[in-house]
């Protein structure tokens, strides 16, 4: 295939997903910080200024569903902090009347552990109107989907969406990284090993250009060698986000089987298990109670030291999750997240756990999968690098464009040009 056919392919390619990456890119390099930011614009909402005994956080949920009958909770946080609010998850029941489910107006409830009371509600992710309370939300779920619209009882368009885009610029790394080579040049047969090598030396000084920023040329040039240059030296950490952005968002629909096609990959019960569309959740027979107290039991029979932290129920999937951690340590090691017990929401049997970096090898590559996504995984030094990748990559998709603007300019005129030549030269 010939060069040009890859430039044409870079280009376009480039074209389909700049502007995607670029609101990716600057909605990442934010929420790296999300919590932190949460808390800075909300200290209504996450801070509280009682102390003394906490109550226990399971009669706090059954005070939300009570009141609120159209509400079932579905997330309920186990271990409190000092001057820290609870925030538990809710989710709309069915309602009888239409067989949809009710419109709440909200899916977080923010209570005082120690007085009980409830210090507001809101929409997590909420796509508008965009206020103080849900803008750090937004610009997450901005960042994976793009806030598209439920279709057919389907909610997964939008990362279905980022997804493909994120298979895209996985393969455009590669294309990208081809075009900043130089041209080989073959020498004729029968040349002495000599001119060879000094063809190869000449081959590595030709590369070297495209690893500098000229910042003496024209703007054009400084635009060009931007792009290039960022895109080689930063090539491993772009390809990564790239990759994990694609498993992350294609998880279910490509990424796992494909994994669990080429290696061993331990599947989890959300893994073996049908989703349901979201107006037809599974709602749950166990209480909440019952399955805090099998899985408190099960981690003390392998010794887990840590206590459960939380607890939820994914309706869509009928299946409660116990997480295992100390307070304000919900990320767990390296971020991947902490130890977790599963249980089936109809019978309150055992399902299946998820231990962090153990399984198998390609179990562990699928844990890393977050963590390197959102930096996690190195902490916080991780985290502030993702954020410069992040506004790296919005760098590049607008560079990209510049490039191809100009170019475009410059074909324009020649196409102008060309009557004009054809003309002077018939008179001449």
């Amino acid at each position: 295939m010939s060069r040009q056919i890859w430039v044409l392919l870079h280009r376009w390619v480039g074209l389909t997903i700049a502007g995607f990456l670029f609101v990716s890119g600057l909605t990442g390099a934010v929420i790296s910080w999300d919590h932190e930011l949460d808390d800075l614009l909300n200290p209504h909402l996450t801070h509280v200024d009682s102390r003394g005994e906490y109550i226990p956080s399971l009669e706090l949920a059954r005070a939300i569903e009570l009141r609120d009958p159209r509400a079932r909770v579905t997330y309920v946080p186990l271990a409190p902090e000092p001057g820290e609010a609870l925030a538990f998850g809710v989710a709309p029941r069915v309602d009888p009347s239409t067989s949809r489910l009710f419109e709440l107006g909200y899916n977080e409830v923010f209570v005082d552990p120690v007085t009980g009371a409830e210090l507001g509600r809101r929409e997590w992710g909420a796509a508008w109107p965009v206020t103080r309370e849900n803008f750090v939300s937004f610009l997450y779920v901005l960042h994976y989907s793009f806030h598209i619209p439920e279709m057919w009882g389907i909610d997964r368009w939008g990362m279905w969406l980022l997804g493909g885009i994120a298979v895209l610029w996985t393969l455009d790394c590669f294309v990208g990284f081809y075009l900043t080579l130089p041209a080989r040049r073959t020498p004729r047969p029968g040349r002495p090993d000599a001119v060879r090598r000094q063809l190869a030396r000449r081959w590595r000084t030709r590369w070297a250009p495209a690893w500098k920023i000229r910042t003496w040329g024209s703007a054009w040039r400084i635009n060009f060698d931007i792009h290039r240059a960022f895109g080689l030296w930063l090539w491993g950490l772009l390809f990564m986000l790239a990759f994990t952005a694609f498993s992350l968002n294609l998880y279910r629909e490509a990424f796992y089987p494909i994994m669990a096609t080429v290696s061993e990959v331990t599947p989890t019960p959300f893994d073996t298990r049908e989703e349901t569309d979201t107006h037809n959740p599974i709602p749950p027979t166990v209480a909440y109670a019952a399955i805090v107290g099998k899985a408190a039991a099960e981690a003390r029979r392998r010794g887990w030291e840590e206590p459960a932290g939380d607890v939820f129920y994914a309706q869509n999937f009928g299946i409660y999750g116990v997480r295992f951690f100390h307070p304000g340590d919900d990320h767990g090691a390296a971020g991947v997240g902490p130890p977790a017990l599963y249980y089936d929401g109809s019978d309150g049997r055992y399902l299946g756990d998820s231990v962090p970096w153990s399984g198998t090898a390609a179990d562990i590559f699928v844990q890393a999968q977050f963590p390197l996504h959102s930096g996690r995984i190195l902490g916080l030094p991780g985290r502030i690098l993702v954020s410069v990748m992040g506004v790296v990559t919005a760098a590049l998709s607008v560079t990209g464009l510049v490039i191809w603007w100009r170019r475009r300019a410059a074909r324009s005129r020649r196409t102008r040009r060309r009557p004009e030549q054809r003309a002077a030269a018939a008179a001449e």
